[in-house]
């Protein structure tokens, strides 16, 4: 016989064993046991909804999605939930209704910040899976998220696109695969009036059931996304607006627009991330005004993450094809930028990997500042522009803003590229008046396609300060290299910029630059043709640069360095 104390142990162990079964049983919700039929035919968006809801109802749990395939139209997410993709599951955005047919993915709530951005930014409801004003979300497991109901923006539904275009003319730029996103297949509003930036757009302005997002998150915290991939997420993969305490880690995304856009979102941490989006950007952080308010995008890192622009799904096919011709070239880069209300400060992005894609852009256009970024250790092969842009423009999509707004306290260092297209170096281009400051790019050794002819020399460079941000817009460079004009404060040193075969213009075009310190530059230069194009070059410091003689100089211009 038992003691009293040996059975009070005993009570108490089994009520213990049995709490934990009953709250282990609470704290996992499989689909199917709420009517998910995971064939890929039948809509399993209302027993999805029902065991989210139940988790949260709960107090919070992990929903399973075990192997299957879930057609689905959106799923609300909740506090305190985690859906678990598991391995063979997927969740298939279904299609959605024809137009004028009740039911589809959510309506887009109302907005009255969406002057300033495009549908797809200020929406979040019309997504496969959203959530507001959450915390404590997340979203993990080896399963696949795939959009193929969901629109790029324009369309109703976003077909894959991976064709190859036929061949430019003599003297022409090679044709879109995909011009003009293709005809819209909804009747337009004509009820819109757009505002001073053409927004909202009739055009852009998707009807009720259509979705264009794969994830949306607004206003949210402590939010993980893991391990999962996406493919074919519409307009944007992930779209996350207003989120602090958000962690992405180990997805892979090949999509056929932006694969993810951080906006107006406070300690980000990206890594071991994958994304392939040749029809625009692949890591993206954004400072809207979609939120009605001007917000910083701050305290972020992105790293050990992989960017490319093949054809869409054949990252993930494993087959890697490049057949699509894109002006400018395939994106799928890392940017900041084009939206910049709010600004940009605390950035840091390393270990990164770049193919056949465009290069690094950091972009302040909209009367914000961009400052305090750091950028180490990066690859890049068959770089389709500059492969690294920094701009400061006058766009100004932001409410009673008249002035640009700043570019400061950047470093990027220990940085490789080849086979860069020959249309643009490094391009930094800031204002007349309001300079790019304080720029530093150290260890760097990149290799030019070369070619470029001595009619381009010659080729003034517009300046193009309210146009949209990026390399093409600018046209053929005058100089292979580097162009940099309206800068302070720029610092290069440990730089090789190298040529596949002769070009005729200069290495580097300095164009109003002020206090510039050169230490260790070494420059491919044809004879007979200058290496150096200096217009207005203030305050010149140089050590052991290529054809220019150790020193200072005050001013300088093109014809002293013939």
């Amino acid at each position: 016989m038992k003691s009293p104390r040996s059975l009070l142990i005993f009570i108490y162990l089994a009520i213990n064993c049995l709490t934990a079964t009953i709250l282990g049983a609470q704290s996992s919700f499989n689909i199917r046991a709420f009517g998910a039929k995971g064939d890929g035919q039948t809509l399993d968006t209302a027993a999805i909804n029902q065991a989210i809801s139940a988790a949260a109802e709960a107090g919070g749990g992990t929903v399973e999605f075990p192997s299957g395939n879930y057609l689905c139209h959106s799923i609300q997410l909740r506090s305190k939930v985690t859906l678990f993709i598991g391995p063979g599951a997927t969740i298939i955005a279904a299609d959605p209704p024809p137009i004028g047919q009740p039911g589809g993915f959510d309506p887009a709530e109302p907005n009255a910040s969406s002057q300033f951005q495009d549908f797809g930014h200020s929406h979040w409801h019309n997504s496969l899976i959203w959530g507001e004003n959450l915390q404590d979300v997340a979203i993990i497991g080896s399963g696949r998220i795939y959009g193929r109901g969901l629109s790029r923006g324009n369309g109703r539904i976003a077909l894959p696109v991976n064709v190859t275009p036929p061949p430019a003319q003599p003297g022409e730029l090679p044709p879109d695969a995909l011009a003009a996103d293709g005809p819209v297949d909804f009747p337009l509003r004509p009820d819109l009036t757009p505002g001073p930036f053409s927004y909202p757009n009739a055009r852009d302005t998707l009807p009720d059931g259509i979705g264009n997002k794969a994830i949306a998150l607004k206003n949210c915290r402590n939010v993980t996304l893991r391990d999962f991939s996406i493919l074919h997420g519409g307009h944007l993969g992930v779209l996350a607006t207003g989120v602090d305490n958000l962690t992405i880690d180990n997805l892979t995304i090949d999509t056929n627009r932006d694969g993810m856009d951080i906006d107006s979102c406070v300690n980000v941490r990206i890594s071991n991330c994958s994304v392939n989006t040749p029809w625009d950007d692949g890591i993206c952080l954004k400072s809207s005004f979609a939120l009605g308010t001007l917000r910083l995008t701050e305290n972020v890192t992105i790293t050990n993450c992989f960017v490319s622009g093949y054809d869409e799904g054949t990252l993930l096919d494993g087959t890697r094809q490049h057949r699509i011709v894109h002006r400018g070239g395939s994106m799928g880069r890392i940017k900041l930028g084009t939206e910049a209300s709010g600004g940009f400060r605390n950035v840091t992005i390393s270990n990164c990997v770049f193919d056949h894609c465009r290069g690094l852009a950091l972009e302040q256009v909209d009367g914000g500042s961009l400052e305090d970024i750091a950028i180490s250790n990066i690859t890049m092969r068959d770089v389709q522009n500059a492969p690294i842009f920094i701009r400061l423009g006058a766009r100004l999509r932001r409410p009673d803003t008249t002035e640009p707004g700043h570019v400061r306290r950047i470093l990027i260092e220990n940085l490789v590229a080849s086979n860069v297209a020959p249309e643009h170096g490094i391009l930094i281009a800031g204002l007349p008046g309001h300079p790019i400051e304080d720029v530093a790019l150290s260890n760097i050794q990149i290799h030019y396609a070369g070619g470029g002819t001595a009619e381009q020399v010659a080729r003034t460079v517009p300046e193009l300060e309210k146009a949209y941000p990026d390399p093409y817009e600018f046209g053929t460079l005058p100089s292979w290299g580097l162009f940099a004009r309206h800068v302070k404060g720029l610092r290069l040193r440990g730089v090789e910029l190298r040529l596949d075969k002769p070009d005729a213009r200069p290495a580097i075009t300095f164009d109003d630059i002020t206090d510039v310190r050169l230490s260790d530059v070494e420059l491919d230069a044809v004879d007979k043709q200058p290496a150096w194009s200096l217009i207005n070059a203030n305050g010149l410091h140089t050590h052991e640069v290529t054809r220019l003689p150790n020193g200072v100089r005050s001013t300088l211009s093109v014809r002293e360095l013939r």
